[in-house]
Formats: structure tokens, C-alpha cells, sequence
């Protein structure tokens, strides 16, 4: 049987741009005839939620504001026209909530490049709320042999980076550098590289971060803290000294993204991933030409993508670095978020 759906819910409301954040009860929406109603059950944290907190992003951001995108849980309600998701499914709300579905972009798999896509936690309220509702043909189907508190941070952080280990075109046997290894995104890129037959050189800063990252697979730590020259520290870390083939950039501040074409090696590729807030990214022309270095950037994945990240997380060949606490207490995780003490990533439960 259907479970019952109140009439109201537990989130937290951001009435304004910066905050304060407001735990409180708010109405549970009804899906329109598109649409599925999810019963949230955990929901990780990632950078992006803080980012549409501070409203430092050139996006129109919503306000009142639900934030969160990372979303898992039972589907509750159904549009009028939805048949092929069921009501008691397991399905996870990602950061792209619809798109219009007609644009050259989302008739080519680039959705998540359509103008006029919702994004959960920014243009529309998102998963940190008890029940949320997002588009049918967007929600992640996640099978019923995952758990849903550990699968959380991989329907964004985990999509997020499977995508740009596949924009990067690096294959296996060759070796990758992960530049904010230690951090929800990081992490599991550290994961998803190891289990594509990739070498990870993880760069990060602090110990609680090295034994991460050795725990997830990497074969390299260069604390960025303590090197003395990282692009030298970076270029010796692989077998010919010539550096990494890619280099994926999830760091949250602006200066790794300036170092990343020093260290790459020639016909390399530099992916950026990160979104610091005002960042630029600077690059040598004499450097990026001589040595045709490739520099890219990556969105998050599209439904394809999605049901991919997926797969190896089922097949238990990512394991999420987490820790959980209450829906109430997500203030508490954004200010370590601001101090940059977070290894892995936070997901919070819905029920407390």
C-alpha cells in the first residue's frame, strides 16, 4: 500500500540570499500531470547548496529557497501521465530537476545544457525537505538493492565526476590527477578512476585526507599544504616524470585551477569541475600550444550518465565516504563546509 502523504513537512528555507537558514514546517506540493512526489529520505550536502545559500553564482536563484539536490527515496505520488515509474520505487533527485526536452541540446543527450532546465536547490526547491517533487523523465531510478543513505552523494558528486572522467578521455593504464581529492566530489572520483583501470594521483591538503585517499585507491598523495613545488612534487609522481594524462579540477578555491596546464602532460587533458565563486581559470598560450593541452569543461551527466554512476555504485565498486546527521542540523555542516573541514561528504536524514 501507498504510504500516507501529510499535509505538511519538516525543511530547511532560506528566506533570503545569505541566509539565515530556517528549519521549520513548510506544505507538501502536489506533482503536476509530469511530475513524480519523492519521499525524501537522505539527502547529501555538496558545495553547490552553499554557493546557491550565498547567491555568489551568476544564477538567478529562487526565494524563498529549499536547497539540496542530492536527493534519494520512495516515489509517493504520480502525475496523471507518468507510466513508466511506479509508485513505492526507489528514485533519487539530481541537480538538473527538467529540462523542456525538445531543444537540439536535450534531443543530442546534452540536457543538462538546455536553457531552460530547473535545477533542484537553486531555480526550484529541492531535497532538503521531507517530500519533493521533481520531472519523471529526470529523477535517477535507483534499483532496490541500494541503500538509499549511502547512494545519496552520488546523484551529484558521483555523476558529476564519472562524467568528467569520460570527457577526459583517459584510459586505462594511464594516470590521472585529482585536484581536491579529499572532498565529497574528490573522493569519489578517486573511486570511479580506480574502478575504469586509471591511476589516481591524489592533491589535497592534511593527513585526514592522505589516509582517505589511500583508502579509496590511490597509488599517489601530494599534500599541497606541505609541497615545497607542486607542479615538480605532481610531475614526478608519475612513471616518466612527464605528468599526469588528465587532470580533474574539483577544488572549491580559484589558484588550483591556475596550475593544472603546468603540471599535465603534453596532449594531455585538464577537465574543470569546480565552481569557485568569481573564479577564473589562466593558462600559459606558449605552454597550451606547444604541448596541445586540451582544456575543457564538464557539466553534470546526463540520464545516461546518471543510470552509469549508478550501475558501479550497485555493483559495489564505489563506496561513499560519508557521515550522517539530522535534516535539522545542515547549519552545523555548511560551517565546516566554510572552514573546509569536511572529508567526504554529509548526508542528512530526513526524519530528524
Amino acid at each position: 500500500m501507498a504510504e500516507p502523504i501529510p499535509t505538511e513537512q519538516w525543511a530547511q528555507v532560506a528566506e533570503q540570499i545569505g541566509g539565515p537558514l530556517i528549519y521549520k514546517k513548510i506544505p507538501v506540493q502536489q506533482p503536476g500531470p509530469d511530475e513524480v512526489l519523492i519521499h525524501i529520505k537522505y539527502s547529501g550536502v555538496c558545495h553547490t547548496d552553499l554557493h546557491a545559500l550565498h547567491g555568489d553564482w551568476p544564477l538567478k536563484t529562487k526565494k524563498p529557497l529549499v536547497g539540496g539536490h542530492e536527493g534519494a527515496g520512495i516515489v509517493v505520488a504520480l502525475g496523471s501521465l507518468i507510466e513508466d515509474i511506479q509508485i513505492g520505487d526507489y528514485a533519487g533527485v539530481k541537480w538538473i530537476n527538467g529540462t523542456c526536452l525538445l531543444c537540439s541540446f536535450c534531443q543530442q543527450s546534452d540536457e543538462p545544457l538546455c536553457a531552460k532546465a530547473a535545477l533542484s536547490g537553486y531555480t526550484v526547491d529541492g531535497t532538503f525537505q521531507q517530500y519533493c517533487i521533481a520531472k519523471a523523465a529526470h529523477v535517477a531510478r535507483i534499483p532496490k538493492d541500494c541503500n538509499l543513505e549511502s547512494i545519496a552523494p552520488v546523484l551529484c558528486a558521483g555523476i558529476t565526476v564519472y562524467k568528467g572522467l569520460k570527457e577526459s578521455g583517459v584510459r586505462p593504464g594511464q594516470t590521472v590527477a585529482i585536484v581536491g581529492a579529499g572532498g565529497g566530489l574528490g573522493s569519489m572520483a578517486c573511486q570511479y578512476a580506480k574502478a575504469m583501470g586509471v591511476q589516481v594521483i591524489a592533491i589535497d591538503g592534511g593527513e585526514e585526507k592522505r589516509a582517505l585517499t589511500s583508502q579509496l585507491g590511490a597509488e599517489t598523495y601530494v599534500d599541497y599544504i606541505r609541497s615545497e613545488n607542486l607542479v615538480r612534487d605532481i610531475k614526478a609522481a608519475t612513471e616518466d616524470g612527464l605528468g599526469p594524462h588528465a587532470v580533474l579540477l574539483v577544488a572549491a578555491s580559484e589558484r588550483p585551477f591556475q596550475q593544472a596546464t603546468e603540471y599535465v602532460r603534453p596532449r594531455g587533458t585538464v577537465v574543470v569541475m569546480g565552481l569557485p565563486a568569481s573564479a577564473y581559470l589562466r593558462a600559459s598560450v606558449f605552454e597550451s600550444v606547444i604541448k596541445m593541452i586540451s582544456i575543457k569543461g564538464s557539466y553534470v551527466g546526463n540520464r545516461r550518465d546518471t543510470a552509469e554512476a549508478i550501475e558501479f555504485f550497485r555493483r559495489g565498486c564505489i563506496k561513499v565516504s560519508y557521515k550522517t546527521c539530522g535534516l535539522s542540523e545542515l547549519q552545523k555542516v555548511y560551517d565546516l563546509m566554510e572552514k573546509g573541514k569536511i572529508a567526504g561528504r554529509y548526508v542528512l536524514d530526513t526524519s530528524k
